[in-house]
C-alpha cells in the first residue's frame, strides 16, 4: 500500500472513482422498495418476511471482511479493488436480470442471495478505494459523494415503477403475478450496474504498492493465511473509536431491515387501505413505498452537500448524534398520520438520519484505521452492521403479531425508537486520539 501522502484529486477523479457506486445502489434501491411485494405476489405472509430478507446481512458478514482483507493484499494488472468490483457488477446484474421472472418463491430467494452476495462483494472494494486514494482532507468530501450516488442510485430504483405507471406500463395484478412496473424496472436496473461499473473500471488508475515485487513475494501463495491472519490481529486491535461505534450499529442496524421490510407494506396498509396482495390498491400502495425511499434519497442528496462542512465544524460524532435523531422522529411521526404526502414529509427526515448513516461511520473507519488495514476495516464496518440485521431478521418474526400487532407501521416506529437509542450512543464516540495513532502509523 502506497503510505505516502497523497496528492489532492480533481473533482472528477473524485467522481469517476465512485460513479460505479450509483450502480451497485440502484440494485439495492430496487430489492429495498419491490423485495418485500416480491415476497408477497409469491404467498409470504408478512411475519415470514424478516427471515426471507436474511440474506443481505449474512452475506455482507461472510463476504466483505473477506474481500477487504483479500483485496489489501491483491495486486493485479487491472489494480487491487477494480477486479471485485466488476465481478460483483457482473454477477448482480444476472441476478436482477431474472428475480421478477421466476416462478416460485424458493427461487426469488436464491436469486436474492446470489445478488447480495454479489453487491457485498462489488461495494467494500468501492469504499476502500477511496481509502487508497484520497488524503484525509478530502476524505469527508469523497464519501460525501459517495452519499449522492448512493442516493441518486436508490432515487432511479425506487421511483422507477412510479415512471413506469407515468408512462402507462401495466400495475395491474391479480396478487399473485408481478406486475409489469416491477419486471421492467428491473430490467433497467441489468443496464444501470453495469454501465456504472464499466465506467469507474475504465475511468479508474490505482495507486500500486510502493514495493511491487516485494508485495508479491510477501503474499505468493499464501493469501488465505494471511487474509485470517489480517482478520484476526484486526479484530484484536481494532481502535477504541470504532469499538464504541458498534453499539450505535447495534441499535441502528436492529432497526433499519424494518423501514426495508414494512415500509411499502405500511403504505399500502394505511393509506391506501390494501392490507393484502389481493386487495385493491395494493400494488399502487406499494409503488408508493418506491416514492416514499425516494424522498428518503433526495434528502440524503441533499445532505451530501452539507455534511462534510458541518463534520468540519461539529466533528463527526455531534453530527452522526443528531442526524439519527431526526430520523429518529421521522419513524416515530408515521404514527400520526394516514396521508401520503405527510407520510412523504417524515420520509424526508429519515433521510436525513440515512445521510448519517451512511456516511458518518466511513470517515471515522477512513481516518482511525491503519492505512495497511483500510480494506479489512471497512469490512470489519459492514460486519458490524450484518450482525444487529441477522439478529433482527432471526427475531421479530416471533413478536410482529403479539408485540408490533402485526401492524408494519408499528414497526417503523421501533426503528424510530432505536435511532433515538442510537443518537445517544453516539455522542461517547472519540475519534481524536485514534486518528492520531493512525496518522503515526502511516509514516
Amino acid at each position: 500500500m502506497n503510505t505516502k501522502q497523497k496528492p489532492t484529486l480533481e473533482f472528477w477523479q473524485v467522481w469517476n472513482m465512485c460513479f460505479g457506486f450509483f450502480g451497485i445502489q440502484y440494485g439495492f434501491g430496487l430489492q429495498q422498495a419491490n423485495l418485500s411485494p416480491i415476497f408477497s405476489y409469491h404467498g409470504a405472509a408478512e411475519h415470514e418476511l424478516p427471515i426471507l430478507w436474511l440474506a443481505g446481512p449474512v452475506t455482507g458478514l461472510l463476504i466483505q471482511p473477506l474481500i477487504g482483507a483479500i483485496s489489501d493484499r491483491t495486486w493485479t494488472s487491472f489494480g487491487r479493488r477494480k477486479p471485485f468490483f466488476l465481478w460483483g457488477a457482473l454477477i448482480g446484474s444476472v441476478a436482477v436480470m431474472f428475480m421478477p421472472y421466476v416462478p416460485e418463491l424458493w427461487m426469488v430467494v436464491g436469486l436474492f442471495w446470489i445478488l447480495d452476495a454479489a453487491m457485498n462483494t462489488a461495494m467494500e472494494p468501492y469504499r476502500a478505494m477511496v481509502g487508497d486514494m484520497v488524503n484525509r482532507e478530502q476524505r469527508p468530501f469523497a464519501f460525501a459523494l459517495q452519499t449522492f450516488m448512493i442516493s441518486g442510485g436508490q432515487i432511479l430504483a425506487s421511483l422507477m415503477p412510479v415512471v413506469m405507471i407515468a408512462f402507462g406500463v401495466s400495475a395491474v395484478t391479480d396478487g399473485t403475478q408481478i406486475p409489469d412496473i416491477v419486471k421492467y424496472s428491473f430490467v433497467v436496473g441489468v443496464i444501470v450496474i453495469m454501465t456504472t461499473a464499466i465506467w469507474s473500471f475504465i475511468k479508474v488508475k490505482e495507486y500500486p504498492p510502493e514495493d511491487i515485487v516485494a508485495f508479491k513475494a510477501e503474499n505468493k501463495g499464501k493469501v488465505l493465511s494471511n487474509v485470517l491472519s489480517d482478520l484476526w490481529s484486526a479484530m484484536r486491535d481494532m481502535p477504541k473509536s470504532l469499538r464504541t461505534l458498534w453499539w450505535v450499529k447495534l441499535a441502528t442496524w436492529f432497526g433499519l431491515p424494518l423501514m426495508w421490510q414494512y415500509l411499502s407494506l405500511s403504505i399500502a396498509h394505511h393509506v391506501y387501505n390494501a392490507p393484502t396482495p389481493d386487495a385493491p390498491g395494493f400494488a399502487e400502495g406499494t409503488a408508493q413505498g418506491g416514492t416514499a425511499f425516494a424522498v428518503m434519497h433526495i434528502t440524503t442528496l441533499v445532505m451530501s452537500f452539507f455534511i462534510a462542512k458541518t463534520i468540519h465544524r461539529l466533528g463527526d460524532s455531534k453530527v452522526y448524534a443528531l442526524c439519527l435523531l431526526v430520523g429518529g422522529i421521522g419513524f416515530l411521526s408515521m404514527q400520526l398520520t394516514t396521508d401520503l404526502y405527510l407520510t412523504l414529509a417524515c420520509m424526508a427526515l429519515v433521510g436525513v438520519g440515512w445521510a448519517g448513516v451512511i456516511t458518518v461511520p466511513f470517515i471515522m473507519c477512513a481516518n482511525v484505521a491503519p492505512m495497511m488495514r483500510i480494506g479489512v476495516y471497512m469490512g470489519l464496518l459492514n460486519a458490524m452492521i450484518c450482525l444487529p440485521q441477522i439478529l433482527e431478521m432471526v427475531s421479530i418474526g416471533y413478536i410482529y403479531e403479539s408485540v408490533l400487532g402485526g401492524d408494519p407501521r408499528n414497526a417503523l416506529a421501533l426503528c424510530g425508537v432505536l435511532f433515538i437509542i442510537g443518537a445517544g450512543l453516539a455522542l461517547r464516540i472519540n475519534t481524536v486520539e485514534d486518528t492520531k495513532l493512525s496518522q503515526s502509523q502511516d509514516f
